[in-house]
């Protein structure tokens, strides 16, 4: 979350529980003056930094456009013009393939199906492995043979397997969503606070209550930062399948533009694909924040990616 976001919520947290709580005393005139002026230091910094993405944008668009009218063949590169009338034309008119909503509709039951499924595995086997070492031991060589296997082959086997439908995108979404979260859910059980654990043991508590109260909490930032990324290689796992074989898709709409030479329509399609990212990448963000309420906030400066 970005510190002027933050400033902001923290100013509206101190005000309204100082506020709301019987027996404090209300906040004075110099109290609700400093608050005024975080909360105004808050939107003039996130009013700066929107500013500059956006001349970013524009900029970056401009030149595109002044490049492909007089020095580059739009032919090839396209540009930003060609690209929002093919975006236009897809929501208004629909695509080759039919509806474009159909097209992400599909795309994204395939993503979700095969981020769910992926997390949940690399989640309940990244911890058992990081708790057993004689388990992690035997398993170790299996696990780097397959994740060694590069990903296009993989998504060729599943269409012979599963055929055209959406089994086979949500298979491919699958293999690359366990990976990377079950390297940080392996990484973040081993990295677990060992007196914590012996503490908790002595204490009584066995096995399953350690792992639940102690283990799973203390993975938690492992995986949710491995969740970030991990739904964008779910869509990319549903777009490389539909690329290699598939009847609807995005995947599909891109592979389509690429074999009719329009190289509008391959952006277009990127740019969906993107925006579908950014959403998802916005809601696993507020739902981090839900999650980890219980972790002190971070000192320093942060550094948002």
């Amino acid at each position: 979350m970005p510190r002027d976001v933050q400033a902001t919520e923290a100013t509206a947290t101190i005000s309204g529980s100082v506020t709301a709580e019987p027996g404090r005393p209300a906040l004075d005139d110099g109290d609700l003056a400093a608050i005024a002026r975080l909360r105004t230091a808050g939107l003039r910094r996130a009013l700066g930094i929107n500013t500059v993405r956006v001349a970013l944008v524009a900029a970056w668009l401009g030149s595109w456009e002044l490049a492909a009218r007089h020095w580059i063949d739009p032919f090839y590169y396209s540009m930003p013009s060609k690209i929002w009338e093919r975006l236009v034309g897809w929501f208004t008119e629909g695509t080759s393939q039919g509806s474009i909503w159909e097209q992400i509709s599909v795309t994204l039951q395939e993503a979700v199906a095969g981020f769910g499924l992926g997390a949940a595995g690399g989640v309940v086997l990244g911890i058992v492995l990081g708790r057993s070492r004689f388990l992690s031991d035997v398993c170790a060589p299996f696990i780097k043979a397959v994740n060694a296997i590069p990903r296009i082959i993989l998504a060729s086997l599943f269409i012979i397997w599963f055929g055209l439908g959406m089994q086979s995108k949500i298979a491919t979404a699958f293999v690359l969503v366990f990976f990377a979260v079950f390297f940080n859910a392996f990484q973040g059980a081993r990295e677990v606070d060992r007196n914590l654990v012996n503490n908790a043991r002595i204490l009584g508590a066995g096995r399953f209550q350690v792992l639940w109260t102690i283990v799973v909490p203390s993975a938690t930032s492992w995986i949710l930062a491995s969740l970030h990324s991990a739904f964008g290689f779910a869509i990319i796992g549903a777009i490389v399948g539909e690329y290699t074989g598939a009847d609807k898709g995005l995947g599909l709409l891109i592979n389509h533009s690429q074999g009719t030479f329009d190289s509008a329509g391959i952006y277009a399609g990127m740019i969906i694909i993107t925006v579908l990212a950014l959403l998802a990448e916005y809601l696993l963000t507020l739902l981090e924040g839900r999650l980890l309420r219980w972790r002190p906030a971070a000192s320093g400066h942060d550094v948002q990616i």
